[in-house]
């Protein structure tokens, strides 16, 4: 009797050949999504598509079994070949290993199917670090360069002070959540498909506030605005942090509060330009001071420094002055400061400041275009 000739587990799942263990993944998510006996109730074609889609992930999302399908193709599971059955013995609605959500265990099946339907599982019941708060603020270069201390305005969840953090009204306490008998999550699903759902009466934490803290409304934490004092350490960029431990939120069942992180915005600066830790900035010099190569004033971090121009500096050099940038974060020294020379050319010249200039071009004549030759392009 002739047999219908299975189909290509990567065709099935849509994807090539050498298709990642992510790629697989979210391949069959999106399908099983589709095909789904639950999304589809009575569609015989989609469960047989579902079916041919657990088939296929369970062999794929399987290194072993993945090698000896691309090597021996659907006769590598088949009965007398290699060791032991193929998956194909164990799927079929009929031939699942095990019922509901269980088939899934132990081949990644479980979460995949958690995390499609909406089943997050119940809330953890121990000791949790309350949740890190962010803040931007925005500082000058200046305070960025030597740090300082500012007032920062927030506001966090904290323990309710009349309940204890509990939810109950003082003198009473939670009882067990009746939908879920305590266990924090519901099985919600039909036919053969059954997941794990958060409970929607006590969401996951198993108990129930009969009598709730008026302060709080049984949440067990209330908001306070509180203003605190950040020191901003010298260094800090664009994007740096500053952890305030133990300012963030509440902890959850005892645990111990998150913090606050602080991220810095750098106000631009007028004058100085920053890359990293070294400064930039331009400084304009008249063709007497280049020429001779004199000092000039030039803004710095640390006020007005002197800078000793080489004879004959040109327009576009650069010169450093060492240690003169922002310190490094990390206590790694100091940047410099690079000052770029623009040379600046005298303009309104009298008769008698021509003459000087072409006396000066008769004593020192020098083309500086004298090495650039060019013969033009051909035309066509």
């Amino acid at each position: 009797m002739a047999t219908t000739a299975k189909r290509d587990y990567y065709d099935i799942l849509g994807v090539n050949k050498k298709a990642t263990e992510a790629e697989l993944k979210k391949a069959f998510r999106k399908l099983a999504r589709k095909f789904h006996p639950d999304v589809n109730p009575g569609d015989k074609t989609s469960e047989q598509k579902f079916k041919e889609l657990n088939e296929a992930y369970e062999v794929l999302s399987d290194p072993k079994k993945r090698k000896q399908y691309d090597q021996f193709g659907h006769a590598a599971f088949e009965q007398g070949f290699g060791q032991g059955p193929g998956p194909e013995q164990g799927f079929g609605f009929e031939g699942f290993r095990g019922s509901g959500a269980e088939q899934f265990r132990g081949g990644g099946f479980e979460d995949i199917f958690t995390d499609l339907f909406g089943g997050r599982g119940m809330r953890p019941r121990g000791p949790q670090k309350g949740e890190d708060i962010t803040y931007t603020v925005e500082v000058d270069l200046e305070d960025a360069i030597f740090g300082r201390t500012m007032q920062v305005d927030l506001q966090r969840e904290v323990s309710c002070t009349v309940c204890g953090g509990s939810g109950a009204r003082p003198g009473s306490s939670p009882r067990t959540c009746k939908t879920c008998n305590g266990a924090g999550s519901i099985t919600q699903g039909k036919g053969f498909m059954h997941f794990s759902q958060t409970c929607p009466a006590c969401q996951g934490v198993g108990t129930i506030n009969a009598d709730p803290c008026t302060n709080c409304g049984g949440s067990g934490v209330t908001t306070r605005s509180e203003r605190i004092n950040v020191k901003i350490p010298p260094g800090v960029d664009n994007g740096s942090k500053v952890r305030m431990a133990g300012m963030g939120a509440s902890g959850v069942n005892g645990g111990p509060p998150g913090d606050v992180y602080i991220i810095t915005r750098v106000r631009p600066h007028h004058y100085f330009e920053r890359r990293g830790d070294n400064l930039y900035s331009e400084a304009k010099v008249t063709v007497k001071e280049a020429a001779l190569g004199e000092k000039v004033k030039v803004p710095t971090v640390d006020g007005m420094v002197m800078l000793s121009l080489p004879p004959g500096v040109q327009t576009g050099q650069q010169l450093k002055l060492k240690g003169k940038g922002v310190p490094n974060l990390g206590g790694a020294g100091v940047g410099d400061h690079y000052v770029t020379v623009k040379v600046v050319t005298p303009t309104g010249l009298t008769e008698r400041g021509k003459e000087l200039l072409f006396e000066l071009d008769r004593l020192h004549p020098k083309n500086p275009r004298q090495e650039v030759t060019f013969r033009g392009f051909r035309r066509h």
